[in-house]
């Protein structure tokens, strides 16, 4: 035997003697997927039976509304709108059931704690003409005039009145109705009136000791009546006049 015929020999026993080499592809050509094209298509068919199953589930059903909904759903319908049937049917939902729905509040025609006075029709119901006259007739009777009356002196009140004293009065101020000496001096007017917080203590003081006709203080040296500024007009107005 020739060298290239026993190497070409060797190379077909070595051939023989190796491991077939894996396929690195088994499902090249089986179509969609790694399972082949038909189980791809019987797993497309099973997700759109699911999801018809599904639809047909969500497909609510219908069933008659009870009695006292009725009433209570006919209570609240506004715009004219026809009453509802205790025969008419309502769509229910297969779907698992949400939480109660909250109670439908009735609007109360009445109540005992709020007056009805500015309803018309409540009033009219129950008034007539006649009735408005009687009741008219005893409020009249029930009306009473307070009339005014003159305020009372204060107890233990034994002072000049400065109030009555102005509206006895009609000069004005620095208007001379009462002899004076001459001898008063502005400081010692000054100083006579500071001792007194306001016009109106003056003038009191000035009467309790013997004012106006007589100024042993020095409070009034022009003679007008009037002690340390002090003015009626104020209490004038207030009379009117």
């Amino acid at each position: 035997m020739t060298f290239p015929k026993a190497a070409l020999a060797a190379v077909c026993v070595l051939a023989a003697c190796s491991a077939p080499v894996p396929d690195s592809n088994p499902n090249a050509g089986q179509g969609v997927g790694f399972g082949g094209y038909e189980r791809y298509a019987a797993e497309q068919a099973a997700r759109d039976a699911a999801l018809e199953r599904t639809r047909t589930a969500a497909v609510p059903e219908e069933r008659a509304i009870a009695s006292e909904t009725i009433g209570v759903l006919n209570a609240t319908r506004t715009g004219g709108a026809s009453p509802l049937s205790a025969t008419a049917p309502v769509q229910t939902s297969a779907a698992p059931a949400a939480a109660p729905a909250a109670p439908v509040a009735v609007a109360t025609v009445s109540n005992a704690g709020i007056s009805d006075e500015q309803n018309f029709d409540a009033v009219s119901s129950r008034e007539t003409i006649e009735s408005d006259k009687e009741r008219l007739a005893r409020q009249r009777e029930a009306y009473a005039v307070v009339q005014p009356e003159a305020i009372p002196d204060r107890p233990g009140n034994t002072g000049p009145n400065i109030v009555a004293f102005a509206l006895s009065t009609t000069n004005t101020v620095g208007q001379s109705v009462y002899r004076r000496p001459g001898t008063t001096s502005d400081t010692k007017f000054q100083r006579a009136c500071a001792r007194y917080s306001s016009s109106d203590q003056a003038q009191a003081a000035f009467l309790e000791a013997g004012g106006p006709k007589t100024d042993r203080q020095g409070l009034d040296p022009d003679g007008d009546g009037f002690a340390c500024y002090w003015d009626p007009a104020p209490f004038r107005a207030a009379r009117g006049g």
